[in-house]
């Protein structure tokens, strides 16, 4: 139960990686505890194309981690006061990658309904960035898989700026969690 999942899971189409990761597990050893949460709320990042995605101004040194190995932590800081998980998808080169956006406390955890909150409650932060979470203390695990029925999409929250970007249907999220941080209305691809 607490394996990681394999490289070859993240190296396939983005959309698809987002939508799978719906369930699984989020686990961190930490502090001689093992952290446990089920995963209920994702968006996908891609590439420099989506304008919505870091990747879209270029190889940087903050986006960097995007380009790398699929498997691997991308976290970073925003507004100042929040760090981000998201996990990196696509072989080397392709800038891809899934956001973390809300989980269920399946250990001793406090809520988190934002990735932000997330990251909080993980304890994860910039040291992290780039972490192969196919191999590490932090890591994605089999879980409790969603019923087809109640995995919904919609636009993404909060990449108005991204013009038509902003509008495609790349957030995923189990329709009956309460920990969604979200709008729960199901929107389908055109």
């Amino acid at each position: 139960m607490l394996e990681a999942l394999p490289r070859d899971f993240y190296l396939r189409p983005t959309e698809e990686v987002a939508h799978d990761l719906l369930g699984r597990y989020l686990v961190f050893d930490r502090d001689g505890a093992t952290h446990i949460a089920r995963l209920v709320e994702t968006e996908a990042y891609l590439g420099e194309e989506d304008l919505a995605c870091h990747a879209s101004k270029g190889h940087t040194k903050r986006t960097a981690p995007m380009f790398g190995e699929a498997g691997h932590a991308y976290i970073y800081f925003i507004y100042g006061m929040y760090w981000c998980l998201n996990v990196v998808t696509q072989p080397i080169g392709r800038p891809y990658a899934v956001l973390l956006r809300a989980a269920e406390p399946v250990s001793d955890l406090p809520a988190m309904n934002g990735p932000g909150k997330l990251c909080r409650a993980f304890g994860l932060d910039g040291q992290l960035n780039r972490v192969d979470l196919t191999s590490s203390a932090l890591r994605i695990t089999e879980g409790e898989p969603v019923p087809e029925e109640r995995v919904c999409s919609s636009p993404r929250i909060g990449v108005a700026y991204a013009g038509p970007w902003a509008e495609k249907p790349l957030r995923f999220f189990d329709s009956t969690s309460r920990a969604v941080s979200g709008p729960r209305r199901r929107r389908t691809p055109d």
